[in-house]
């Protein structure tokens, strides 16, 4: 939910954790998450609820109210970006085991050609990339799946944005409302089953006969795309 006009723009966000944490504190955490080190938020409480939870622990769905005023917003799902500038984020950030010489030129051609200054930004908003979607990015990568694909398994499985914190001004503008439980043995099965539905419906899209009417990386790369391309907002549009 959100509270506030758009001049005063205060949303409802949730940070996963096996902890209580009241206040983020910059420069903790993983630095190889999607989008580098951050504090990573969902709208959603169901959402954050499986994500908190592994297979022998329950965790918490930290709430806060997050104060967007001022803040410098990337937003990767937007219209002004599109499906290869997520992947230079995540290929910067990730850790991608490369394997062969199409993976290597498609990460290259992808960092030279479809850059993003994402780290002047105070907040980013993009697609979540768990174990099933970063397999459907390292699929592309090996140009096994075309870009019509990778943007349709994005949708799969409906995880939705991840809102990450980045800068100290952004740190500061939690407020802590409450820490909702999340007990494993009923999340758990709930994120399993999600990501399960996600591989199976991206196994039913990879099998569509899409060789000769639909791109690659490899064609991309050949056909010398740029990140204003025509061909590429078709695409996306389309």
């Amino acid at each position: 939910r959100e509270r506030g006009t758009a001049m005063n723009k205060i949303i409802c966000v949730y940070h996963v954790s096996s902890q209580i944490i009241q206040q983020p504190v910059i420069g903790k955490g993983n630095p190889n998450n999607d989008y580098g080190l951050g504090f990573y938020c969902t709208e959603s409480v169901e959402l954050a609820k499986e994500w908190a939870c592994s297979a022998e622990a329950d965790g918490f769905a930290n709430r806060y109210a997050f104060d967007l005023n001022g803040l410098s917003i990337l937003s990767l799902t937007g219209g002004n970006y599109h499906i290869l500038n997520w992947l230079y984020v995540l290929l910067n950030n990730r850790k991608f085991r490369i394997g062969g010489a199409v993976a290597r030129q498609a990460k290259q051609y992808i960092d030279e050609h479809f850059a993003v200054e994402y780290k002047q930004y105070d907040v980013i908003k993009g697609y979540r990339a768990d174990d099933s979607y970063f397999s459907f990015a390292s699929a592309f990568l090996n140009n096994t799946i075309s870009l019509q694909q990778l943007e349709k398994a994005m949708l799969l499985g409906k995880l939705g944005e991840q809102i990450v914190a980045i800068s100290g001004k952004a740190f500061a503008r939690f407020t802590f409302e409450e820490a909702i439980p999340a007990p494993c043995d009923m999340y758990y099965p709930k994120k399993l089953a999600r990501d399960s539905k996600a591989r199976e419906d991206f196994a039913k899209e990879k099998d569509r006969e899409t060789v000769l009417s639909e791109k690659y990386v490899l064609d991309i790369i050949r056909e010398e795309w740029g990140n204003e391309d025509e061909r590429l907002q078709r695409i996306i549009l389309g």
